[in-house]
């Protein structure tokens, strides 16, 4: 393989995954994901403790490749849980690593996305960047406000996917993404539904901590009342309330599965159970989608489908059924995590897109 100056290091840890990339020239040239077990990652008492381990895939990766210290132009690591911070690629720094080191906003893998990038740039004399974490946020003031004064909403969500399909869908209609007025639905194990204005996320549901639809496994909003008196009853711990919120919520919680595949397979073969979740999860997602009209003003060049579930055709025509008539509809399935790190990398290289600093 011959290596070029241009080249970018995607690294995106995830809960269970490590997945890995190399991108010349915007195409990808080489790939791996490692799927780790409960086993393998037992052996470790926290997050930051499976560093080491995941480092050395990285490096090993690299070395499996030919890539010398030189060759590498950008470490593009998946961001972490930070403090709220508008969308857009930030230089890996201190007070980034120190932040994420101690947890200061939270602990999930994603927290190993920059020390993975640093590490790399240390080694291969590049650049170490994020771009779109979770924690972008964008919102207007009367989106965060709840109804209690002591809650505020949150910014939780798929930056980094909403961001890339947002300009992806904006390059189909030939406009940019600060030109036009999207909403975009990531569908996947959480779904967050976002109102883009020029460029900016103004309202998303906080898509892990129990807003906006179901999901195959997260509860989505519920009523409140009920929840406060399940949560005083006596009968289940925070841990197994927040389980219900997040992870065994949802689809899971109704059927037994996550698997929305194989639920609408069931369903298209006649069983009406199985349609009835598939049709619910869709009505719910619509509802959704159709609140951020008012968020827009009504003022919506289109509605943009993605993540995992957008690959399903069938669930995609209930969709375009319910709600097409008030918008177009563009569908880009699929996670895009490893494209949306090289993209942002590659705009960065081409003086496209600013690098900020994380304060």
């Amino acid at each position: 393989m011959e290596i070029q100056t241009s080249l970018v290091l995607a690294i995106n840890p995830g809960s269970t995954t490590t997945k890995l990339a190399l991108f010349s020239d915007e195409k990808e040239i080489a790939t791996e994901n490692h799927e780790h077990t409960v086993e393998e990652l037992a052996r470790f008492g926290s997050v930051f403790e499976q560093f080491t381990f995941r480092r050395d895939l990285v490096i090993q990766f690299l070395a499996k490749h030919h890539v010398q210290p030189g060759k590498l132009a950008i470490a593009m690591g998946r961001g972490g849980l930070l403090h709220p911070l508008p969308g857009g690629v930030y230089r890996v720094g201190h007070r980034m690593l120190r932040d994420l080191e101690s947890c200061a906003y939270g602990e999930h893998a994603c927290n190993l996305g920059a020390p993975l990038a640093d590490a790399v740039a240390k080694r291969f004399g590049c650049e170490a960047l994020i771009a779109d974490p979770v924690v972008v946020d964008e919102m207007i003031d009367e989106a965060r406000i709840s109804g209690i004064p002591d809650i505020e909403r949150k910014s939780i969500f798929h930056a980094l996917n909403q961001k890339f399909v947002a300009r992806k869908a904006s390059e189909i209609m030939g406009r940019r993404y600060e030109e036009v007025n999207l909403i975009v639905a990531h569908l996947g194990g959480g779904i967050s539904v976002g109102s883009h204005r020029y460029g900016r996320v103004i309202d998303v549901n906080n898509a892990l901590d129990g807003e906006g639809p179901f999901t195959p496994e997260r509860s989505g909003g519920v009523p409140v009342g009920s929840l406060v008196r399940l949560a005083l009853s006596g009968t289940y711990t925070y841990p197994q309330l927040k389980k219900m919120i997040t992870g065994s919520g949802g689809l899971y919680a109704y059927t037994g599965t996550r698997d929305v595949k194989s639920l609408a397979s069931r369903a298209e073969e006649g069983d009406s159970d199985a349609e009835f979740w598939i049709r619910t999860l869709v009505y719910q997602i619509c509802k959704e989608i159709c609140s951020h009209f008012a968020v827009l003003e009504g003022h919506v060049d289109a509605v943009v489908l993605t993540g995992g579930i957008a690959h399903n055709e069938g669930m995609m025509k209930m969709v375009e059924r319910r709600i097409g008539s008030l918008a177009k509809i563009i569908v880009l399935p699929g996670e895009g995590e490893m494209q949306s790190l090289a993209e942002n990398a590659f705009a960065v290289l081409r003086h496209g897109r600013e690098v900020m600093e994380y304060e």
